[in-house]
């Protein structure tokens, strides 16, 4: 399964946890750590070495915009989206400039939240499935052309991992359910193991033929449950 550590840069520690309570709705991302201002913030992505990075503008020592030269240099590989309260033009650009995934304005909502964060691993696991790439798929990764919600790449190779059989089975399955089904109670009907049944349900979702929803139940921890798109 794919995983992703996560570092959260905020400098309201009531702000982090709330960030850090979303984030553990999604099974494939840890929190590894928490900064509350910009020289943490870059000692902990120098110990970490996390994924992603979810980065505030406004911090007590340093703007977050203005860390962002240190950390591209720094940390080339790290994703970054903006969680912040600025509403500077200006900081949106410098933002753009050094390839944020998004900038997300405060106060954040759940859904709002959940859909980026949904999107960004959706994007993870694409660029994860393919060696080689044609415009298509720059085209998807990019979300450029007016035909892409109806480009797949089924009829290409498949992902190491994935095979045709056991990926039929899993789409019958969620055809046949219009309530949406968990990754466990796919692999109880596919008969194989909640893990093998999540890695499909996730290869769908990166080409688009499925989607998850995180429900929050009475009690225990919120639960992913999957849908067939038609």
């Amino acid at each position: 399964m794919l995983k992703i550590k996560a570092v959260i840069a905020e400098d309201d520690f009531r702000v982090a946890d709330i960030h850090e309570k979303f984030l553990k709705a999604f099974e494939e991302i840890e929190v590894v750590g928490k900064a509350v201002n910009a020289k943490k913030t870059l000692r902990i992505l120098e110990q970490k070495k996390p994924d992603l990075l979810l980065l505030d503008v406004y911090m007590p020592d340093q703007l977050g915009t203005e860390l962002l030269p240190d950390i591209r240099k720094k940390f080339p590989n790290v994703d970054i989206i903006m969680v912040t309260a600025a509403t500077e033009k200006e900081q949106l650009e410098k933002a753009l400039h050094y390839g944020v995934e998004n900038y997300l304005i405060k106060p954040v909502e759940m859904k709002r939240f959940n859909q980026v964060i949904g999107e960004y691993l959706k994007k993870v696991q694409l660029m994860k499935s393919k060696q080689e790439i044609d415009q298509d798929f720059v085209d998807l990764i990019l979300k450029k052309g007016d035909a892409l919600p109806e480009k797949t790449y089924e009829a290409a190779a498949l992902p190491k991992g994935v095979d045709e059989i056991t990926l039929t089975k899993v789409i019958e399955v969620l055809k046949a359910n219009d309530i949406g089904l968990s990754a466990e109670q796919v692999s109880g009907q596919i008969g194989a193991s909640r893990t093998t049944a999540r890695r499909y349900l996730e290869y769908l979702i990166s080409v688009k033929k499925c989607k998850a929803e995180v429900v929050y139940g009475v009690v225990g921890r919120p639960e992913r449950r999957y849908y067939k798109i038609e």
